[in-house]
């Protein structure tokens, strides 16, 4: 689809986090790659979706819904060690030039234009492997985290009882 064809360029600004998670998780879904929201690292910083695709490969989005907040964030790259492919979600009409500076790794990370209904990508992410025991060690951490989100939405007595990670 041309750039100028696309319904989600076409798509009002003032977005939150929230509904470009949406978005974006329905491009995913699509495309068979399953994320969560909020996803605790064991760096100490928390992707604000990280997922896995069919292959087993690991998927994180870091989105950011302001020019302020894209230009001050010095937390990203430590994201890097974490996936295979890292996206920026972005909402269509913020202005994106700087992502094409090599301060923004334009030949390490994909981006994504969002709403609160769907995404499109806008730059593939290159697939950079993840050693396979860092890859062993997120995924099952992952996986913890997603059964934990969904015991503890059921039953949320349950929540006490195990470890947090």
């Amino acid at each position: 689809m041309a750039e100028s064809d696309s319904p989600i360029l076409a798509s009002e600004a003032g977005l939150t986090a929230e509904a470009l998670v949406r978005g974006i998780g329905r491009l995913f879904a699509r495309n068979d790659i399953w994320c969560l929201p909020e996803m605790p690292l064991r760096c100490g910083r928390r992707a604000d979706m990280m997922g896995i695709d069919a292959k087993g490969r690991i998927v994180i989005v870091e989105i950011k819904v302001s020019r302020t907040d894209l230009l001050g964030d010095a937390k990203w790259p430590d994201y890097l060690d974490y996936c295979d492919r890292f996206y920026w979600g972005l909402p269509p009409g913020l202005d994106r030039q700087c992502l094409e500076t090599e301060a923004f790794l334009p030949d390490r990370c994909g981006l994504i234009l969002a709403d609160g209904y769907d995404a499109e990508i806008m730059r593939p992410a290159p697939l950079l492997q993840l050693a396979a025991a860092r890859r062993k060690v997120e995924t099952e951490r992952l996986a913890r985290t997603s059964l934990r989100r969904l015991v503890t939405g059921g039953d949320p007595k349950t929540l006490p009882w195990g470890p947090q990670d």
